[in-house]
């Protein structure tokens, strides 16, 4: 099972791993947990399941050591063996109703989605939250398709009860308007992995999300 969390989620700002030449996935977990992000997602593609796995055990020390959130990208093996508190999945992952049943009712469970009809689904099949993008285009993911625009974030609110996270190509100065279409949480890859201080960037964005909610 999932390690159960004994704090609040909070999903405002959402921090994705990825490795950019020195820059590791400890790296950034360590700093955008130290600048305050509720959430860190150890997303880690084409490695072997041991790497992977030493990574995840080292990077749900430190969400322990700041009583935050780790989630794991695709592998509820992994996110299970380190004790994480969730786990997200992609339309090619294994479907949500299945993760739930194995990693237990208490578990976070993130699905991507696209599409309103996507969004009713992942909340159908058991979704924590759901992650709607690509919303503005990114070069971070190689598979985040074409952007599909704001519009989808307030839509997709109207349909479902769960926490909607906007992901793709955000940047600070998009965080206005995305609040304002009703987004619950921000998720952030280049943005704050290639900012020259990942931890001043993190803080920075958790100050214009709170400044945008008020």
């Amino acid at each position: 099972m999932a390690r159960l969390l004994n704090f609040p989620l909070d999903l405002s700002l959402y921090v994705v791993t990825v490795n950019y030449g020195d820059v590791t996935h400890i790296s950034i977990a360590e700093a955008a947990y130290a600048g305050g992000a509720g959430v860190v997602q150890y997303r880690h593609k084409n490695v072997s399941t041991i790497e992977m796995y030493n990574n995840a055990r080292a990077i749900s020390e430190i969400a322990k050591k700041y009583g935050k959130a780790l989630i794991i990208n695709d592998r509820v093996d992994i996110a299970l063996a380190v004790k994480a508190d969730g786990v997200h999945l992609g339309p090619d992952d294994m479907p949500v109703s299945v993760a739930r049943r194995l990693m237990g009712p208490m578990a976070i469970i993130g699905a991507s989605t696209g599409s309103i009809e996507e969004a009713i689904e992942a909340e159908a099949e058991g979704a924590s939250y759901i992650g709607v993008g690509c919303i503005y285009g990114t070069n971070s993911k190689s598979d985040a398709g074409d952007p599909i625009g704001i519009d989808i974030i307030r839509e997709i609110k109207q349909v479902v009860k769960i926490p909607v996270v906007a992901i793709g190509g955000i940047t600070i100065s998009k965080i206005s308007e995305l609040v304002e279409n009703g987004a619950d949480g921000i998720a952030v890859i280049s943005a704050i992995t290639r900012a020259r201080n990942m931890k001043t960037a993190t803080r920075d964005f958790i100050k214009e999300i709170k400044n945008s909610r008020k």
